[in-house]
């Protein structure tokens, strides 16, 4: 793979990176190069985790190291259950995270209780605190704390302990969902002041809701298909959700887009002969072509999908 295919397959499917040139950087000499994502352990993995986790497989296909931060003590900052609870779930995400397909010889799995209670890290901690305001790392968690109205000091502490994080951890490249770009963007402004390198960062998108309307999936609402799903759990869910005749606010061709090609060298949309027969795709793009000119019905397309996320989901699964 040369480093054309490899930033191509770093930043396939990514919302945003800043910068575009540090990316290239890293694709033309990916030896010893680290990425991360943090991950809250706070339930079921679901599908926004897996969206996250794909651009980890694709980031060690291209031969990055990359390390999974179960983020305890965040967890516990950002109100999600009590240490134990925290770190027992952590342990399973750790198994499902491997059933979902990351090389496990490749990924380094660190509990941050492991290392945010050392002198050095929080001597870190404070450093940053005295040098980013308050309203600064407000808006830095407006997308992802529990209490946006009226916030605890903690959650103000947490957008610190992440950008310390990703100093500690000794990484290149910081991964999450865009929900997570005022937070590194927080990092690449202050690290430096404290002697550490800015990261790089990519984002990946967050997906649309089920029921359409325009509004981001979340799990506070039920609404992810998650790894203790049943098969008729994600068929109700997937059968039952948005999907117009185009490509806006498609929360099913997002999934296909972000899940299943990513993952499945062909993809096969079952029909009847009378309505055409069989389709079959090996790209995402011939798939949107499809279904933009009306060639694939969306019901054809929830009908399949349920059998890839079925397929995906289902490793994890044995592991709950």
């Amino acid at each position: 793979m040369n480093s054309d295919d490899r930033y191509e397959l770093i930043t396939r499917n990514a919302e945003e990176v800043v910068t575009d040139e540090e990316v290239e950087e890293i694709a033309d000499d990916v030896d010893g190069k680290r990425a991360y994502v943090g991950y809250e352990p706070s339930g079921v993995l679901h599908i926004g985790h897996m969206l996250t986790a794909n651009k980890l497989i694709d980031l060690q296909d291209a031969g990055m190291e990359v390390v999974v931060l179960l983020a305890d003590v965040h967890a516990y900052l950002n109100e999600k259950g009590s240490f134990d609870e925290i770190q027992e779930t952590a342990e399973t995400m750790k198994e499902q995270f491997v059933a979902f397909g990351l090389d496990e010889e490749k990924t380094e799995f660190v509990l941050g209780s492991e290392f945010q209670m050392d002198d050095e890290y929080t001597l870190d901690v404070h450093s940053l605190a005295v040098r980013v305001t308050l309203n600064r790392a407000r808006r830095s968690m407006s997308e992802v704390a529990r209490e946006e109205e009226n916030p605890k000091v903690g959650q103000m502490w947490y957008p610190l302990m992440q950008a310390v994080d990703i100093a500690r951890l000794d990484v290149d490249l910081a991964v999450g969902g865009i929900d997570q770009r005022k937070i590194h963007m927080l990092a690449r402004d202050h690290l430096p002041d404290i002697g550490y390198d800015a990261p790089t960062a990519l984002h990946t998108p967050i997906l649309t809701s089920l029921e359409g309307g325009g509004d981001k999936m979340s799990s506070s609402k039920g609404d992810p298909i998650a790894m203790d799903d049943s098969r008729e759990e994600i068929e109700d869910k997937i059968l039952g959700a948005y999907c117009p005749p185009h490509l806006e606010d498609n929360p099913v061709a997002e999934i296909y887009r972000y899940h299943v090609f990513p993952r499945f060298d062909r993809v096969v949309v079952d029909r009847p002969e009378k309505y055409g027969g069989d389709l079959e795709y090996e790209s995402y793009e011939a798939f949107a072509d499809d279904i933009e000119s009306g060639e694939l019905h969306p019901q054809d397309a929830k009908e399949a999908l349920v059998g890839y996320v079925d397929k995906l989901v289902e490793p994890g699964r044995q592991k709950l």
